[in-house]
């Protein structure tokens, strides 16, 4: 977070915990701030000219997010990403994601709005912006399915599976095959043919799995 921040104190505190939240996760999801690095509330409140009490809250919502952990030690750091982190989090979501995608698709899935994140993750000039329409898209895959618990469970892990994705590219970039995949996955919802969506959906989440927990768990001095 290098370039020079623009003063935020006037804006309310939602405001500015807002910004400094967008902020961070997105120098989270660019490397610009690595795996383990001090997220220091008074560094922090400096950086973006406001007071501590936004950055608390806004830490706060990271570790909410997956992105963060908080320690009475070390305080907050950015979560480093490994393999069995990964195993859990796609665990969770072959088990949960193709039940939803399969509700939302038979109550209506809005397909314009999928379109334009597969545009946005196309046009994408980082990972950062390329793995966040990646997690929209998949967002609205399921949300319209009708239980807002099992919403609120996937939500949880839209975070995590963003910061998994990046730190996977990082090794070995895969954003065409996922992109295929998608593309495949929203033809299937067009034609209203849920079975083929949920299974295209169950391949995708288990093919990046495999991937993402091949290039993680690869000891740092043999990834290029």
């Amino acid at each position: 977070m290098t370039s020079q921040p623009t003063p935020h104190g006037l804006l309310p505190s939602a405001s500015r915990t807002g910004l400094v939240v967008e902020a961070l996760r997105r120098s989270i999801l660019t490397g610009e701030l690595p795996a383990g690095r001090a997220l220091v509330e008074a560094e922090l409140a400096r950086y973006f000219g406001i007071s501590k009490t936004p950055v608390r809250e806004a830490l706060k919502t990271l570790v909410g997010a997956g992105l963060v952990t908080m320690s009475d030690y070390k305080g907050a750091t950015v979560r480093a990403v490994d393999a069995e982190m990964a195993r859990s989090v796609f665990d969770v979501r072959s088990l949960l994601e193709p039940v939803a995608v399969a509700r939302t698709i038979e109550r209506g899935l809005d397909l314009e709005l999928a379109q334009d994140a597969l545009n946005r993750a196309a046009r994408a000039l980082d990972e950062a912006d390329r793995s966040l329409a990646n997690r929209d898209f998949h967002q609205l895959l399921y949300s319209n399915c009708g239980n807002q618990v099992l919403v609120d469970m996937l939500d949880g892990l839209r975070e995590q599976t963003a910061l998994i994705s990046v730190n996977a590219w990082t090794q070995q970039p895969s954003w065409d095959v996922e992109a295929a995949e998608h593309a495949d996955i929203l033809a299937a919802a067009r034609r209203g043919d849920t079975d083929a969506a949920t299974e295209l959906v169950l391949n995708h989440i288990r093919s990046f799995e495999a991937r993402a927990v091949g290039q993680l768990a690869r000891p740092a001095s043999h990834t290029g």
